[in-house]
């Protein structure tokens, strides 16, 4: 069988740190693949008015497969300032080249599990009755609908005629009609039945292939009418072909207040683009936060995996790295559970839990240090000494 060729993006910042990690721990397991190393971020941003190369597009293209690390992304003015000044004033806009890969690929379907590791001190943990303690169990995968939404790059500033005298007809826009033109911005929030029905169902699939009793829809659809009201309608319809999974719907405000109350209640959760990037990091602040998050990104060819957290660019200057790659080496977990290497996944997984139960080599946020140079000399583990461990009860 011929080796699997994996399209590996560093990034920019701890990006281009925790990437050769799960490297590491893939070749480690016995995952034999070529990486071809392709460029995205701030640099190309910088360099060549582009953070998302065409070249790189094309690998993904061939390939299919991609492991992601992180990128920069600043504001509109700060991205054109740092621009190369042979580029500025030539039409160049700054856009997120994750957004871009999810937009040219259609990556659809984002998954971010948020699971508790026994043993890790950053655990979410409540006080019980009688002042007992108590630590939950969570265990919950978010479905997020990741091209479309506030997040689908249909936004003006100054919006042209035909816009804002369309716009203009809709009766809630008479509140703005004294506002100047040049000072409206505005950002569409865009749904459509054929995108909202499949992550839908891929949120009931999943339940009902891992044991979920339940599916919440957490949108808003008593204020955002319109979109979200299409994502519960269109739940509701789906939920009569899985009778033994129950439709549960929240409200986003009222979820976040709920995780911290009665987190293990949830199973898979499904929302649209923004309201899912809020809910997962909610989540996966229960479970260790960001050092511990990690997602799939995956369309009808193409999928790239990630950790969810940024590119922490002071991290990267640091002579000895010390932020925590366990979140990349889940997000290669996902990568082999997609490609059918469930067993090498799970082989990888347990080594994780084994390590954060035995709490010998914790990093430092594992050991709720701030993140400066120093934590190595107050007990840290290295991004390397922990994935050093990993490996050793790999063996």
């Amino acid at each position: 069988m011929s080796k699997r060729t994996i399209v590996s993006m560093p990034g920019d910042g701890i990006g281009k740190t925790v990437l050769p990690e799960a490297i590491r721990v893939l070749n480690a397991v016995g995952f034999e693949a070529d990486y071809v190393h392709a460029d995205i971020g701030w640099e190309f941003w910088c360099q060549e008015g582009n953070p998302l190369p065409q070249r790189t597009l094309d690998l993904l293209e061939e390939h299919k497969i991609g492991l992601f690390g992180a990128i920069t992304s600043k504001p509109k003015a700060e991205a054109a300032a740092e621009l190369d000044p042979k580029l500025k004033d030539k039409g160049y806009v700054y856009y997120s080249p994750i957004v871009g890969l999810r937009q040219h690929f259609n990556l659809d379907i984002c998954i971010r599990p948020c699971r508790t590791f026994k043993g890790n001190p950053l655990n979410f943990i409540r006080k019980g009755r009688g002042d007992t303690i108590e630590e939950p169990e969570v265990d919950v995968v978010v479905f997020r609908q990741n091209t479309e939404g506030l997040y689908s790059g249909v936004e003006w500033t100054n919006p042209p005629d035909q816009v804002y005298n369309a716009l203009m007809t809709h009766p809630q826009m008479k509140k703005f009609a004294s506002a100047p033109r040049q000072e409206l911005a505005i950002s569409t929030r865009i749904f459509t039945k054929k995108a909202t029905e499949r992550i839908v169902r891929a949120a009931f699939e999943h339940a009902r292939e891992f044991g979920y009793k339940s599916v919440t829809v957490c949108e808003k659809p008593n204020v955002i009418r319109e979109t979200s009201g299409m994502m519960l309608s269109v739940s509701k319809q789906i939920a009569r072909g899985y009778a033994d999974v129950a439709l549960w719907d929240t409200n986003i405000d009222a979820q976040m207040m709920w995780l911290t109350k009665n987190p293990e209640t949830y199973g898979v959760i499904v929302s649209g683009n923004m309201f899912g990037d809020i809910i997962s990091d909610g989540f996966a602040g229960l479970v260790g936060g960001l050092g511990f998050a990690c997602s799939a990104n995956i369309g009808q060819d193409v999928a790239v995996f990630e950790p969810t957290h940024g590119s922490a660019p002071k991290y990267a200057e640091y002579q000895t790295p010390i932020v925590n790659p366990i979140a990349m080496i889940l997000s290669a977990c996902m990568m082999l559970d997609h490609i059918g290497e469930t067993e090498k996944a799970a082989k990888i997984r347990g080594a994780i839990a084994r390590v954060v139960e035995e709490g010998q080599v914790r990093t430092y946020d594992m050991m709720k240090l701030p993140g400066s140079p120093d934590v190595i000399e107050q007990g840290a583990a290295s991004t390397t000494q922990m994935t050093d461990a990993i490996l050793e009860r790999l063996k």
